[in-house]
């Protein structure tokens, strides 16, 4: 009963995003049409082990799966709490932990949607030189990494109403696409930003998705990437915590 009770929460999830205009545009939407302008002009361009098309899925994958993860859980869950409905489920037959259980495991399926997404376009303008192992790795590193970000969209609609926590995280979202090269190269911006990508799981998360394609050593991003999801689950049981004070 209980699977069969998380399945219908997780679908029920599934289709929120497209109950939300804002939502459906921000996290798919733009990701893979600023995909498929920047591969267009540039992914055909030979760059070292990586060719850049290639290169850009693991960057503006890591940007995707940032834009779904951040907002679709912390847009729903502020939602749920002004409608109280959230104070419902905490008497409901469905126990809480599920329904925010499914609103994590929701933005898996949504990852992986916008990453073939962007994964057809690099195919259909030449940029793609990937083996299906490599690319099985990206999907891998990316879906999962979203994770960390999923808490931190939770943690914050658990405080802030619909309307603030999607300015908040969008706050988060652009400024961290540009720090950590999500975008363009750091090596073509200005070095400071380079100094402040260290410190930026985004960053990690990115260099850990290239490393697949590489084939180089990531130990260090991944630690810095499963440190992160410690912290932003702790984060988020504080805030839900707080939030039921």
């Amino acid at each position: 009963m209980n699977a069969r009770i998380f399945g219908v929460e997780v679908a029920d999830e599934l289709r929120a995003i497209f109950r939300e205009p804002t939502a459906l545009f921000f996290s798919i939407v733009m990701p893979v049409g600023f995909f498929a302008l920047f591969v267009s002009l540039y992914g055909r361009i030979p760059a070292g082990p990586v060719p850049v098309g290639t290169g850009m899925l693991a960057t503006f994958g890591t940007f995707a799966v940032l834009s779904v993860s951040l907002t679709n859980p912390g847009i729903t869950v502020a939602g749920d709490r002004e409608r109280g409905w959230l104070r419902a489920k905490r008497v409901s037959a469905v126990p809480i932990g599920v329904t925010l259980a499914a609103k994590l495991v929701a933005v898996l399926p949504y990852s992986a949607g916008v990453l073939l997404a962007m994964t057809a376009t690099a195919a259909l303008t030449g940029s793609l030189n990937v083996s299906v192992v490599e690319l099985m790795r990206v999907f891998a590193v990316l879906i999962l990494g979203a994770l960390p970000f999923a808490l931190l969209g939770l943690a914050v609609g658990f405080q802030a109403g619909p309307n603030a926590t999607a300015a908040i995280l969008n706050a988060i979202l652009f400024p961290s696409a540009v720090l950590s090269g999500l975008w363009m190269p750091l090596e073509i911006l200005p070095a400071f930003f380079g100094h402040i990508a260290q410190f930026l799981p985004t960053y990690h998360l990115a260099q850990l998705a290239i490393a697949q394609l590489a084939g180089e050593g990531a130990a260090v991003h991944a630690l810095v990437v499963l440190c992160s999801t410690a912290a932003t689950a702790v984060l988020a049981a504080m805030s839900y915590r707080h939030a039921r004070s």
